[in-house]
């Protein structure tokens, strides 16, 4: 592998501390308790680093959003780890009826709103539901997944455009969000057992571990420093291959999914340290 890829996420974190160290560090001088909870600090340093790189991030990979995600998504949608939300610009707003963006980040719900907001997707009329814990509460997540059902009386949709309390989610978006939660591959079986309606849908487009033995070696190396930075973020997980191999329950069950399509990033080079996987996988 060349030296010059090897060291190519050097610049991406000294401009991530360019971007987010002096809002961070006001932060600290409004609340000196963040210290006390490093956990809150990382958070508000991702949130203020997401603010500079979200939208390169979305531009960068815009032509497999609107190949994966506008043609697939329907139904309703929940988009784990959703960010500011980049994901509703690639909706074809006639065939998903709700958008539930789960985001433990709090900090970044007013640009999330915004975005859905300006998408058609609003929660005064139930269209639109931001949920702030992790994928790992599935119950936390099922629990505001029937107690927010929108009013019958919404001028814009009819209660029949929405699901009852007991159905759960059409399609399951993935964006640049399995590298950062916890036990991925527990939490994913779950939220795909629990949440995910049979013959409903994940589709997924992130950086995961390179094939290439030379360029995992340098992700590995890599990951524990990335982490630090990006609120855990490991650009190690072989994402894609445990998805592939997910059993309904162990590893002696039967497989999570009826239908799996996985390919590349158009272009991308080999020797990419952020090597991304695209895939739609269809539960049994």
């Amino acid at each position: 592998m060349r030296l010059v890829n090897a060291l190519s996420l050097l610049f991406d974190l000294r401009l991530a501390i360019s971007i987010a160290i002096f809002p961070t560090l006001k932060a600290l001088i409004w609340e000196p308790s963040l210290l006390l909870r490093p956990h809150a600090l990382s958070r508000v340093f991702m949130a203020n680093v997401w603010a500079g790189f979200a939208n390169g991030t979305d531009e960068g990979g815009r032509l497999v959003k609107e190949q994966l995600i506008t043609p697939n998504a329907y139904g309703v949608v929940l988009d784990i780890g959703a960010g500011h939300g980049h994901s509703v610009r690639y909706f074809n707003r006639a065939r998903v009826s709700r958008y539930v963006a789960l985001e433990p980040n709090a900090l970044m719900h007013k640009k999330l709103r915004a975005q859905a907001n300006e998408a058609g997707f609003h929660e005064s009329d139930g269209t639109l539901l931001i949920i702030s814990c992790g994928v790992e509460d599935t119950q936390s997540i099922s629990s505001a997944l029937s107690m927010s059902l929108p009013s019958p009386r919404s001028p814009r949709h009819d209660q029949a455009s929405f699901p009852s309390p007991n159905t759960p989610v059409d399609t399951i978006i993935s964006v640049l969000t399995l590298c950062t939660i916890p036990e991925p591959q527990k939490n994913i079986r779950r939220l795909v057992r629990d949440v995910l309606k049979p013959g409903g849908q994940l589709l997924i487009y992130e950086h995961v571990l390179s094939p290439r033995e030379d360029v995992a070696w340098w992700q590995r190396f890599w990951a524990p420093v990335w982490a630090v930075a990006f609120d855990g973020c490991r650009m190690d997980r072989a994402s894609d291959v445990w998805l592939r191999e997910m059993k309904v329950s162990g590893e002696d069950g039967m497989s999570a999914w009826r239908e799996v399509q996985t390919w590349g990033k158009e272009g991308e080079d080999v020797e990419n340290l952020f090597w991304h996987s695209v895939g739609k996988f269809v539960k049994q």
